[in-house]
């Protein structure tokens, strides 16, 4: 693949260069494109040789990654070293009568259904995301086999003719054809906010020096502010820009990779103790340092909850699958630990607190009098603005069906053509539309009230126009804000003469204020409630908004969120580096905002320790949802906008939000359970056995014994999420992170160990010395040495077992288990098997081919004794540590 790099090692592909600079007819002769598109032959001709439109991380979403994945990973490594060394040490080396092939056979099946049951479990999520990814998949059009259809944009291919809207993410590489005030956002590529009007004339030759000079190019990923275009697909998937830089420029939602890395860490600091002191004690003692070496191998094994990947991904699908019932789509399965841990929500306006639907109360002058002249210069702006539809422009528009108005809108727009626009951006936060009007042509905008003012030098009333003072914008105050305190939303309408019939920035000045539109944005009836439901779950509310301030603060008061801290767009940038972190964290209501405040505002809530979700719908909400820990946005909301976000809302309600914080808190909860239940319990037997190392004369438990150990163990974790969540814990945002988990491991671990070794004790000086008729020692040389360390270690084994799988049912809850807090069923059912299934198969042949023997009945005597003081022991410590730390998990 030929690339050329423009800046920051972000390469054009040599194809998209090439015909930057070529006319459209060599581009249509050399991809052999007809006015009918390509044919489906063509199609696939074109797939072939150049690729699908999929990027890296979807390309690797497959079942062959998947299945790669479950057998290619640590736990799997070291099961096949043991098996390999097993082979060479009991085949290979042995002789005829000594070997013994049992070793590796049972290594080779725990390897196959630890991949296979993972595998599985992957499976079901993958199938869950993609059932949900399929619902919100974005379209586009394009022409083949002579026909403009819409076609999921992974399906385009290198040659196709597509057409692009306001509002369409561009979905490849594109040279464009024709364009009718195209106006782009290329911010997800180069993280400027600013706005660039696209062609389809032919490049210089002069070489470009940014992606922003190449103005017949559409980059994928960039967003379509306004007008329409067409374009022909030359480079997909990992060929574009965006998609081969993708790992470098994407805003990555790593807060859930940060909190992995977090608890890996700390997981690998205690084998890095443990396991060399393990394999020095072991070697030491027995004497075969390649028995030690394995052993070591399978401590660090034990010390290692292998099927965490599969226990977390069956959290996290089970709750994305709930979600999918209540009608909100999770793109990325990892959002659910997002919303377990998120404790801000910032939240746009318009459409969220309030409905969707704006209903345009008064167009007056610019005394507050009724204006049928305001009404039309509006109408006229609206219907030709080209930019993404907003419900302002809707609202307009919708007069036209008022009585007695269809037919003079429909003669104002007829004698009234579009010459040329500018459409809106958050900078000037106004449209500007230039139309014929008879002998002169008419410059028309509408927008923010405080910045088309800024823009006004006269004001017309009742046909005449007058100066403005210095103090114009105090004097349009005076008029309007009865109207923005009470929550109503203004826009103000001027103009101006012009006699060019083309449109630039420098013309966007000393206009004539004609006068204001003033909408009604209603709370919606769900809204007070779903804030209260929210507040209760410890999430802080912050509204960001482009609106007036008087306007947010007017509706927050009614939804019950705290006015008390305000601050706006202007304010903001008045901040120096070290007062923006205070006010940001105090301040409940910012409005005035643009694009880029939004995303600073999210930087700094996320840089004070935050957790930060985003729920937005429009495109100017599209940055913050992609800078956001989870990004949210509604199935209405353009495509961009859905393709930057985690979660889709299929109901535009907070409600639905309350039930997935609710779901990411529960599948947080029971990952929680595993990691630190499962470490703990891992870590006291390995305590256990650096103290067995040291003084038995042999390995507490084989090699093999231990890794069958962990793998049921955790396979019978599988069912904990379907475990029920204390509301306790649920009642507050959740750290994910290892900060706590050394801790939990150090205070919970050694309990276990002391009654480990209680264990060792009576097996090696009572139980296994009675049944074999001696002590160790003294079974020198003998047959009956070796059921002496099959008793032992079948005793631990079973020890081990009981005492990790009940302990589950005590740490799983801040209650008293089983009264105050009961597992659900089949987390009940589940363990209760497991600990049947594993003590009776000691007693089978499968138990005797890993070693295990049958014991008697006096050490279930024993075990019951000595686990009913153990899970005394540890409720006892339960209490203290929650008096200490004021929280278990």
């Amino acid at each position: 693949m030929e690339v050329s790099c423009v800046k920051d090692g972000r390469a054009i592909h040599r194809r998209v260069l090439d015909y930057a600079h070529r006319d459209t007819d060599a581009l249509y002769r050399d991809f052999h494109i007809t006015e009918w598109g390509y044919r489906d032959e063509q199609v696939e001709e074109s797939r072939a040789r150049y690729g699908r439109n999929i990027l890296s991380g979807r390309a690797a979403d497959t079942v062959l990654f998947r299945l790669r994945r479950a057998f290619i990973n640590p736990f799997a490594i070291i099961l096949f070293v043991l098996a390999s060394i097993s082979f060479v040490t009991d085949v290979l080396l042995a002789s005829n009568f000594s070997r013994n092939m049992t070793t590796v056979v049972i290594i080779l099946c725990m390897l196959l259904i630890s991949g296979v049951v993972r595998f599985t479990q992957e499976m079901r999520a993958k199938r869950v995301a993609d059932h949900l990814t399929r619902m919100i998949e974005s379209h586009i059009m394009v022409r083949r086999n002579g026909e403009w259809m819409r076609i999921s944009s992974t399906e385009l291919v290198v040659g196709d003719s597509v057409r692009l809207f306001a509002g369409d993410r561009v979905p490849a590489d594109l040279r464009l054809t024709a364009a009718s005030d195209l106006f782009v956002s290329q911010s997800v590529i180069t993280g400027e906010s600013a706005i660039l009007e696209k062609n389809a004339g032919v490049l210089s030759e002069r070489k470009a020096r940014s992606y922003g000079e190449y103005s017949n190019v559409a980059f994928m990923g960039s967003s379509i502010i306004g007008g329409t275009g067409e374009g022909v697909v030359l480079a997909v998937g990992q060929d574009t820009v965006y998609g081969g830089c993708s790992g470098t420029m994407a805003s990555f939602k790593n807060g859930f990779d940060q909190g992995a890395g977090s608890i890996a860490w700390v997981l690998i600091r205690f084998m890095a103790i443990l396991i060399p002191i393990v394999f020095v004690a072991c070697g030491l003692t027995k004497g075969n340092w390649l028995s030690a070496f394995l052993f070591a191998l399978s401590v660090a094994v034990g010390l290692t909850p292998e099927l965490l990947p599969m226990v977390i991904n069956a959290c996290l699908a089970k709750g994305s699958a709930a979600m999918g019932k209540k009608q909100t789509v999770v793109k990325n399965i990892n959002a659910m630990q997002g919303f377990g841990s998120m404790d801000i929500l910032c939240v746009d306006k318009t459409g969220t607190l309030t409905g969707d639907r704006l209903l345009l109360e008064y167009y007056m002058d610019v005394l507050g009098n009724e204006s049928q002249k305001t009404l039309e210069f509006a109408y006229l702006n609206s219907i030709y603005h080209t930019g993404v539809r907003n419900h302002l422009d809707a609202a307009i528009l919708a007069c036209q069906e008022m009585p007695g108005h269809n037919a003079r809108f429909q003669e104002l727009a007829a004698s009234h053509p579009k010459l040329d626009e500018l459409p809106f951006d958050y900078e000037r936060k106004f449209a500007s539309v230039l139309v014929q009007g008879g002998e002169e042509n008419l410059l028309i905008i509408k927008g923010g009230l405080d910045e088309v003012c800024r823009r006004c030098s006269h004001f017309e009333y009742k046909g005449k126009r007058s100066a403005m003072g210095a103090d114009r914008v105090a004097s349009v105050h005076a008029i309007v804000d009865e109207m923005l305190e009470d929550g109503m939303k203004v826009l103000a309408v001027a103009y101006k003469p012009l006699e060019r019939q083309q449109l630039s920035a420098e013309e966007e000045r000393d206009f004539i204020l004609l006068g204001y539109l003033a909408f009604f944005d209603a709370p919606k009836r769900t809204a007070a409630d779903a804030v209260r439901k929210l507040q209760e779950l410890h999430v802080g509310i912050r509204v960001l908004t482009g609106d007036q301030k008087s306007v947010a603060v007017s509706i927050c008061r009614r939804l019950g969120i705290g006015t008390a801290e305000t601050l706006t767009g202007e304010e903001l940038e008045q901040l120096s580096d070290d007062e923006a972190p205070i006010r940001i964290e105090r301040a409940t209501v910012f409005a005035e905002l643009s694009p880029k405040q939004k995303v600073q505002i999210l930087r700094t809530l996320q840089g004070n320790g935050h957790t930060v979700g985003f729920l937005g719908d429009g495109m100017n909400d599209l940055p913050a949802i992609v800078e956001s820990d989870v990004g949210i946005s509604v199935d209405t909301a353009a495509d961009a906008v859905k393709e930057g976000a985690d979660v889709i809302l299929l109901k535009k309600d907070l409600n639905v939000l309350e039930e997935g914080i609710k779901e990411g808190r529960n599948a947080f909860a029971n990952v929680s359970k595993y990691i630190k239940i499962t470490a703990s319990s891992n870590f006291g037997n390995i305590l256990s056995i650096v103290v067995a190392s040291v003084f038995l004369p042999f390995f507490p438990m084989a090699s093999v014994q231990l890794l069958l150990l962990n793998l049921l163990y955790d396979m019978l974790c599988l069912v904990l999420p379907w475990d029920h969540v204390d509301q306790e814990i649920c009642a507050r945002p959740l750290e994910w992170s290892g900060r706590t988990l050394g801790r939990f491991m150090r205070f919970f671990g050694p309990i276990s160990s002391v009654f480990d070794i209680l264990t060792f004790s009576y097996l090696f000086f009572v139980l296994c010395p009675s049944v074999c008729g001696g002590t160790f020692a003294a079974l020198a040389g003998s047959e009956e040495q070796f059921r002496f360390i099959a008793l032992f270690q079948t005793g631990w084994f079973l020890e081990s077992m009981w005492t990790q799988v009940l302990i589950l049912h005590l740490l799983r809850t801040q209650k008293m288990p089983l009264f105050q807090s009961k597992p659900s069923c089949p987390v009940m059912l589940v363990t209760m098997l497991g600990i049947l299934f594993f003590t009776i198969l000691t007693f089978t042949p499968v138990g005797r081919l890993i070693g295990l023997t049958a014991l008697p009945p006096a050490y279930f005597g024993f075990l019951v004794v000595a686990v009913s003081l153990y899970l005394l022991l540890v409720t006892l410590a339960k209490s203290w540590y929650l008096k200490k730390y004021h929280k278990l998990l």
